[in-house]
C-alpha cells in the first residue's frame, strides 16, 4: 500500500514496523479525531498501515454535590497516539483529519515516533522489558507517586499488566495498592 518515496523520508520509515507517533489537536477534539480516524481507517481498509488510534485516559474519582463518582480523565489533554507505518499517504491521512494541528516533531513534515523508554513511562507497549529483582513477599520501597517513600510488601506481580499490589500500612492497617512495576525498589 502506502510507500514512503519523499526525500526527507528515511529508511526507519520504510521499515514495516508499526511504530507510536504523538498528534497534536485542537483541545476537546480528541475524541473526534480517533473517532473519525478510526471510520478512515475502516473504510479505506487500512487497518494493516494504522493499527491503533489511543486517546489515553484514566479514571479518577470526583467529588461534586456531595457525590462520588467515577470519570475518564485525558492524560494528555490536546494529543491523540497513533500507531502507524509512516508513509507520505497516510501522513496525508492523519494530518488532514478535521481537528488535526499536526504530528509532533522537529517540523510538521518530519514527525518523530516515540521511544522505546517514552513508551514505557506511557504504560503502552515496548520492547525494553524492566528488571523485576523483587518477588512476592519481599520487602519494598516505593520511590514515586503519591505513596512516595511508604515501605510494604509484595503480594502480587501482573506480568501481563505490568503491575505489582504492595500492601502498604496506612492508617494503621494493611492496604492493598496497585503500582507500575517502576514505581517501586527492594529494599
Amino acid at each position: 500500500m502506502p510507500k514512503a518515496n519523499d526525500a526527507n523520508n528515511n529508511d526507519a520509515n520504510n521499515q514495516e514496523e508499526a511504530l507510536w507517533y504523538v498528534v497534536h489537536t485542537y483541545s476537546g477534539y480528541e475524541n473526534k479525531v480517533k473517532t473519525t480516524l478510526d471510520q478512515v481507517i475502516e473504510n479505506r481498509g487500512i487497518q494493516d498501515y494504522i493499527q491503533e488510534v489511543l486517546v489515553p485516559t484514566e479514571e479518577v474519582v470526583e467529588i461534586k454535590d456531595g457525590k462520588r463518582r467515577t470519570v475518564q480523565r485525558k492524560l494528555y489533554p490536546g494529543y491523540v497516539l497513533v500507531k502507524m507505518i509512516l508513509s507520505d499517504e497516510l501522513w496525508f491521512i492523519v494530518r488532514n483529519t478535521r481537528g488535526v494541528i499536526g504530528f509532533v516533531g522537529p517540523s510538521s513534515t518530519n514527525p518523530v515516533p516515540l521511544t522505546d523508554e517514552e513508551l514505557m513511562l506511557m504504560g503502552l507497549e515496548s520492547n525494553w522489558e524492566p528488571i523485576i529483582d523483587y518477588d512476592v513477599g519481599d520487602s519494598v520501597k516505593v520511590i514515586n507517586g503519591p505513596l512516595e517513600s511508604f515501605i510494604g510488601t509484595v503480594q502480587e506481580i501482573n506480568l501481563e499488566k505490568k503491575k505489582v499490589t504492595v500492601l502498604v500500612s496506612m492508617f494503621g492497617r494493611e492496604t492493598p495498592v496497585e503500582l507500575e512495576w517502576t514505581q517501586i525498589l527492594r529494599i
